[in-house]
C-alpha cells in the first residue's frame, strides 16, 4: 500500500509539473496570473518558467522509472525548494497570499511528503 501511494503521489506531482510547464508555454499570461504574479506581456521569462517546470517533471519521471524510489526521494527533497521560492516570489511581488500559501507553499508540503514516502520504501 505504501509503495502504491508513494509512487502514485510522485507520478502525479511530476505530471503536474509537465502540465504547468505546458501551460506556461501555451498560454503564458493566463499561467502567470494563476501563479500569483500577473504578467503585463508575454516575455522570455514565462517561457523559461514553462521549460523549467516541464523539465523537472520529465527528470522526475525518468528518475522514478529508471533509477528508483531513493533517487526520486532525493530529487523531490531538492525540488521542494522551488515552490518554497515561488511562495516568496508571490509574496514579495504583492501577489495574493491565497496563491502564495494555498498553491505554492501547499505544493512544497506535498513534495516533501512525497519525498518522505519515497524514502520510507
Amino acid at each position: 500500500m505504501l509503495t502504491t501511494v508513494a509512487y502514485g503521489l510522485a507520478i502525479v506531482l511530476n505530471l503536474m509539473c509537465l502540465l504547468i510547464g505546458a501551460r506556461f508555454l501555451l498560454v503564458p499570461r493566463a499561467a502567470a496570473t494563476a501563479y500569483g504574479v500577473p504578467a503585463k506581456e508575454d516575455s522570455a521569462y514565462l517561457t523559461i518558467k514553462g521549460l523549467r517546470d516541464g523539465t523537472y517533471g520529465l527528470v522526475g519521471l525518468a528518475l522514478l522509472a529508471f533509477v528508483g524510489a531513493h533517487a526520486e526521494a532525493w530529487f523531490m527533497l531538492i525540488v521542494a525548494l522551488l515552490p518554497l521560492g515561488d511562495t516568496l516570489i508571490v509574496l514579495r511581488n504583492g501577489g495574493p497570499k491565497a496563491a502564495a500559501f494555498g498553491i505554492h507553499f501547499a505544493t512544497a508540503v506535498l513534495v516533501l511528503i512525497s519525498a518522505a514516502l519515497l524514502f520510507a520504501l
